[in-house]
């Protein structure tokens, strides 16, 4: 019996590994589609990530955009923030410059009157110059239509052509920016 029960022993191993080995054959074809399936989420979650990077750093400039043109916006309205009430003191300083060119200057009883008028006009204009309010006073330079507004053209030989040869009204900037462009006469070569 024993003899007998070798082969069937026999048999049955050689039958289990040809069973294994088609269990081997059938699990790599299972792992190979695993792998496949694997590889292709891969890539994909791949091109997902480059995806979401991408949009992130987008998201990041233009957040950084935002906070910069926001920090532009800030600056710009401290700096021009007194443009309208600035605009609207140019009258008083154009008053109080009237007032010292009509005000007779030799009657001692009005000296008092004048120094008064200057020293307040001084402490007017240094107080607005504090806040980035500067005077324009063209008187002898070139013409700069940026900063100037011709009011007349006057031939002349005395000065070089298109040169400003009085000023009508001052003109003022607020920080670099023009509040009001200066009133002035300018000239040109005689005929």
């Amino acid at each position: 019996m024993t003899e007998q029960q070798q082969p069937t022993d026999n048999t049955t191993e050689q039958t289990q590994q040809v069973v294994n080995d088609n269990a081997d054959t059938v699990e790599l074809s299972g792992e190979d589609s695993i792998i496949t399936k694997l590889e292709t989420q891969l890539t994909q979650t791949k091109a997902q990530l480059a995806e979401q990077h991408d949009l992130m750093l987008r998201i990041k400039a233009e957040a950084d955009n935002i906070r910069r043109r926001a920090s532009m916006d800030v600056e710009k309205a401290h700096k021009f923030a007194l443009e309208k009430f600035a605009a609207d003191l140019l009258p008083v300083v154009d008053n109080l410059e009237r007032a010292l060119a009509f005000i007779n200057r030799e009657d001692e009883a009005l000296k008092s009157v004048v120094e008064g008028v200057e020293l307040t006009m001084k402490s007017f204009l240094d107080t607005v110059a504090k806040y980035g309010i500067n005077q324009i006073d063209p008187l002898g330079q070139p013409f700069n239509p940026e900063l100037h507004q011709a009011m007349s053209i006057q031939p002349s030989a005395d000065v070089a052509p298109n040169s400003v040869t009085f000023v009508m009204q001052k003109g003022y900037e607020l920080n670099g920016r023009l509040l009001r462009p200066a009133m002035v006469g300018v000239s040109k070569a005689p005929d």
